[in-house]
């Protein structure tokens, strides 16, 4: 049986720059089954997700269900719910708990703050704390949105769930069914694609050091795609994995090319040349449709660091 996943793997199609975007990531616990647009095909309210869709809209937020591994059973009776709040800004980044029985407390929070990374407002409304546990592993198993995140995500949650990983959940979106199973890792913020439990075991042991495995890596979601691609390529170019050493400061041009500054936290700097290409030959972006399509790609043309001359006094 041919999948989006197993044609993207077979043309092997590159991850880098793939990540969805997001520099807060706002997690609500919801049980029971979930539908293609989760926020409102769920047991959550729709009428609730469709006021939290409005309310992150443009903040920089990206609201995400997240659920258990295992039997997705909802007994639909009144209980605690986990939540998070996660910004990924390098140096900035931090994650806060808190649990609530009410989701609809989420409308109180100052959504625009949050994107900005302040966490005030949302320790005030919901009573959170910083979160102190292992990395957060959330593995997307929506089989609604598509077959490969339920086919390939859920064993891959199971396996981690049964090697002892505190962390894992299963999550309804994380973008790039093609690259099932995929998954995001917090507090840091990075994105992984065509996941094995083996491989993620490494990522979040890495992640508890504050290093960021570049191997099966889609990229950073505190920036945009050619961000992403940029940041990853310096990584590898000078060898640098500490998580909070790079960060992306600025980004020129339009489609089909950008010109991409990276700086690192001890002052150097490069100039990367990101080119967008088209994925070929033409492929299923999802196995949700029978149109075959040629997705963007992220082609890094240079990395070159920029040298600065001290003048002279």
């Amino acid at each position: 049986m041919s999948t989006c996943s197993t044609a993207s793997q077979e043309l092997d199609e590159p991850l880098a720059g793939t990540a969805a975007t997001a520099r807060t990531w706002l997690l609500l616990e919801q049980p029971g089954p979930w539908g293609a647009k989760a926020l409102t095909s769920s047991h959550l309210d729709p009428a609730l997700g469709r006021a939290l869709e409005a309310a992150a809209k443009g903040t920089g937020v990206r609201i995400a269900l997240i659920r258990r591994p295992g039997r997705h059973a909802d007994s639909r009776t009144p209980a605690a719910r986990q939540v998070y709040a996660a910004h990924t800004l390098p140096g900035r980044g931090w994650v806060q708990s808190a649990t609530i029985r009410e989701p609809k407390d989420l409308l109180d929070l100052d959504f625009a703050a949050l994107g900005r990374g302040e966490h005030r407002t949302f320790d005030a409304v919901l009573g959170a704390r910083p979160y102190t546990g292992d990395p957060l592993a959330l593995v997307c198993t929506n089989g609604k949105r598509d077959r490969c995140c339920a086919l390939l995500g859920r064993p891959l949650a199971a396996e981690l769930a049964a090697s002892g990983v505190e962390g894992v959940w299963e999550v309804t979106h994380l973008g790039g069914h093609r690259f099932s199973p995929t998954l995001l890792v917090l507090p840091h913020g990075y994105a992984y694609g065509r996941a094995e439990a083996q491989a993620v075991l490494h990522v979040l042991h890495s992640v508890r050091q504050g290093r960021v495995v570049v191997d099966g890596c889609r990229g950073s979601s505190a920036w945009e795609r050619p961000g992403q691609a940029a940041e990853l390529a310096v990584r590898t170019a000078v060898g640098e994995y500490a998580a909070d050493a790079l960060a992306v400061v600025a980004t020129r041009g339009a489609a089909p090319r950008w010109e991409v500054t990276v700086a690192h936290a001890d002052g150097r700097r490069w100039r990367v040349v990101v080119a967008q290409g088209a994925a070929a030959p033409p492929r299923p972006e999802s196995c949700g449709t029978s149109i075959l399509g040629s997705p963007a790609r992220m082609d890094v043309v240079e990395v070159r660091e920029l040298v600065t001359t001290a003048l002279a006094s």
